[in-house]
């Protein structure tokens, strides 16, 4: 499976135990979402690999002990640490209304409800505090926060983002 074709799950952060145990770190807004998993894709080197859990219990927060099918000692398991978890792209919850994925919008025509449309979002630029929209506005670069109050609709079948820019942030990216 290509990473294209996959979404980043978490990381193996370390082992638990001698008997191939180990914590893995679920960077996702609801872990709870995953504890039924079968099987995860492990980036080893440069490739994905699948591995089938054996058993899986929810730790703190975002943290879960797992053990994997055929790791059965601490030094095999200790060759995963640091590993990155995928999932392929068909796991992730639906998702309605105003909420999405950011690799779900990448391509959507993004529209203001007071100046109509505005252009193509090409990418979201993911800082940690603030996320930020950038739209290819006839070549120009226009960014926009990412925040549920900008947020008016995301129209899936249209491939259609609504939203309503904060008064004069077009302006200053259009004038000269």
């Amino acid at each position: 499976m290509r990473k294209e074709d996959c979404f980043e799950l978490g990381v193996i952060s370390r082992t638990h135990g001698t008997k191939g145990g180990l914590v893995l770190f679920l960077d996702v807004d609801q872990p709870s979402d995953y504890y039924q998993l079968e099987s995860v894709l492990v980036e080893y080197g440069d490739e994905l690999v699948p591995f089938f859990i054996t058993s899986l219990d929810a730790g703190a927060k975002q943290q879960v002990f797992v053990k994997f099918e055929d790791i059965d000692t601490q030094e095999e398991a200790g060759s995963l640490q640091g590993c990155t978890l995928w999932l392929p792209l068909a796991n992730l919850p639906k998702l309605d209304g105003k909420k999405f994925y950011y690799h779900e919008v990448k391509g959507f025509t993004v529209v203001d409800i007071n100046k109509g449309e505005i252009g193509t979002l090409t990418q979201i630029i993911d800082l940690s505090v603030n996320p930020l929209f950038s739209i290819d506005h006839d070549g120009k670069e226009i960014l926009v926060p990412v925040n549920d109050q900008f947020i008016v609709e995301v129209k899936r079948k249209e491939r259609q983002l609504i939203i309503e820019m904060p008064e004069g942030l077009l302006e200053l990216y259009l004038q000269d």
